[in-house]
Order: structure tokens, then C-alpha cells, then sequence
């Protein structure tokens, strides 16, 4: 029997539900969603396998333009998963009528390798709506197949995966076939912690955070966890922990509980809270957070 296998990456603006989507391919719960933009930071591959298959999905961040060196290396996870696709799927929210980045979707639309465009979010809009964006993009992509289709509530995504599965080049596999994804467990400690973070704090504060898992020790029926979460400058220290440590308790209960679910096992979680200035601009803090890879 011959094998399929290949690089599904998926491509688009903040917050048009690449995370969703993955997370609907994989069925586990591997990317961050929240409303925010740049939720999404590093590259994150999702792993499923067939009988006779193996695609691995990427989630990228959001296509944006760099305000500072995290958000240079961010566009870096995007423009390599351009480079080793072997479908591209980019993804379009309804209503949606351009790419941030012309150059990007230049080459998206010069891609030699089949590109699906998704019209993602399709429950908020009429049918009429809907038909009008498949015309638009079809117009504005003509080498892509598209789909409308919605991500949260898991319509026309069967449709979509199969359609990939058909476009898979044949190969053998790339990773072991019980393998869900390439990061290791202290990535989803940070991400996780870092969720909470982006959904219940303001302004810059999230995006001035970055989550440091120092210790993980796993025992039979325990998961202990120590993480640090870093910000730039004290006054961000003092809003993470709140009056008398009101605030990052919260996002310890709640982190706690989703890190339960996701490893299925009891959790202690330590959180402190650490200055780091201005890691965003040094490559080499950047460097040790996994940004910068080249």
C-alpha cells in the first residue's frame, strides 16, 4: 500500500481562526485561541495520522508588520512554512478582502504548490454574503481551491481535510506515528500560562510577557510545575501579581485546571513573577525563548 505524507501550513491575518482550525484538524487542543492579535507566536506542528497517511498541520503567526525584533522572528515561522509546504492553506475571515503583506500574497498567488483558501467564520454571515466572498477570492486567488467553511463549529472541515489528504504527495512518514506535535511539554505549560495572561490582562501587558517553564517534574499521579513569567519593566510586575497577589492567582486556577486537562494528570503550578528588560529587542533573549532559529 503506498503512504502519504507532507506539510499542511496554514497561513492569514491575526485572528481569522488559524488556531481553531488546527485545532479542529488535530482534534486536541494544541494551539491558544483567544480574541487578540498575535496570540499565535512560534510555528506549532499538529500531527495526524492514517493508515495510509501523515499530515503535518502548522500553525503560524498572524501575517502583521514588524514593530520590533519578536515580531521580525514571528514573520520568520511564517515565511519558512511558505517554503516547505506541500499544500498551503490560507485562511480568510468573512468580510475579509486583503492581505496584510502584498509580497507575501504575491507569492501566494505564484505558489507552484496547491493552495487551498479557506472563508473561515461563514456562521456570521447570509448565504448571499458568503457566495459573494467565494466569487471575490476566487477572482483574487484563481490558483486555489476555496471553501467556505467554519472552523468553531466544525462545518465543512471534513470536507477540507479529505481534499488534503487527496493532495498529500506519497512518502513516507516524518515522525513516529503515535507523534502528536514537534514541542516538547514545557512549551504547552507556557503557552497555556500565557493564554491566560492574554485574556485577562490589558493593553500591553500581554504582549510584553513571555512564560519560562524552569521546572517539570512528573511523577505517576503529580505534574510539578515551576514557571516564570517575564515582563519588561517593574510596574508590569506589579499589574501581573494584582493586590496581594489577586491577579496571577487567577491565572494560576486557571492555568492549573487546563494544564490538568491537557495531561490528564493532577498539577501543582508555581508562578513568580520575573523583570527581563526589554526582551523583546535582544536577539539573544529571543534566542532562548526559541525565536530566532536561523
Amino acid at each position: 500500500m503506498s503512504h502519504k505524507a507532507g506539510f499542511v501550513n496554514i497561513v492569514g491575518n491575526p485572528n481569522v481562526g488559524k488556531s481553531t482550525l488546527m485545532n479542529a484538524f488535530v482534534g486536541e487542543r494544541l494551539s491558544i485561541i483567544t480574541s487578540k492579535a498575535q496570540t499565535t507566536r512560534h510555528r506549532i506542528l499538529g500531527i495526524v495520522n492514517g493508515e495510509d497517511f501523515q499530515a503535518v498541520f502548522s500553525d503560524t503567526p498572524g501575517i502583521i508588520k514588524p514593530a520590533y525584533e519578536l515580531q521580525s522572528s514571528m514573520m520568520d515561522f511564517v515565511k519558512s512554512a511558505l517554503d516547505d509546504a506541500d499544500v498551503l492553506i490560507y485562511l480568510v475571515e468573512l468580510g475579509e478582502k486583503e492581505l496584510k503583506d502584498e509580497a507575501f500574497f504575491n507569492k501566494i498567488k505564484n505558489s507552484k504548490i496547491p493552495v487551498l483558501l479557506l472563508i473561515n467564520k461563514i456562521d456570521k454571515g447570509d448565504q448571499e454574503l458568503v457566495e459573494a466572498q467565494v466569487k471575490l477570492w476566487q477572482e483574487k486567488v484563481p490558483n486555489a481551491e476555496v471553501f467556505a467553511i467554519s472552523a468553531l463549529e466544525n462545518f465543512g472541515v471534513s470536507q477540507v481535510f479529505t481534499r488534503i489528504i487527496e493532495l498529500l504527495p506519497e512518502s513516507p512518514p516524518f515522525y513516529d506515528k503515535d507523534a502528536l506535535t514537534d514541542k516538547p511539554e514545557r512549551f504547552f505549560v507556557n503557552e497555556i500560562i500565557r493564554e491566560k495572561i492574554l485574556l485577562h490582562y490589558k493593553k500591553e501587558i500581554p504582549y510584553s510577557v513571555e512564560v519560562d517553564t524552569e521546572e517539570f517534574f512528573e511523577d505517576e499521579k503529580i505534574i510539578r510545575i515551576r514557571s516564570v513569567i517575564m515582563v519588561e519593566r517593574d510596574t508590569q510586575k506589579g499589574i501581573i501579581i494584582g493586590h496581594k497577589g489577586s491577579a496571577i492567582k487567577r491565572v494560576g486556577v486557571e492555568a492549573r485546571a487546563d494544564l490538568e486537562k491537557f495531561f490528564g494528570k493532577q498539577i501543582h503550578l508555581d508562578l513568580y513573577v520575573k523583570v527581563n528588560k526589554n526582551w523583546r529587542s535582544d536577539q539573544k533573549q529571543l534566542k532562548r525563548f526559541g525565536y530566532n532559529q536561523k
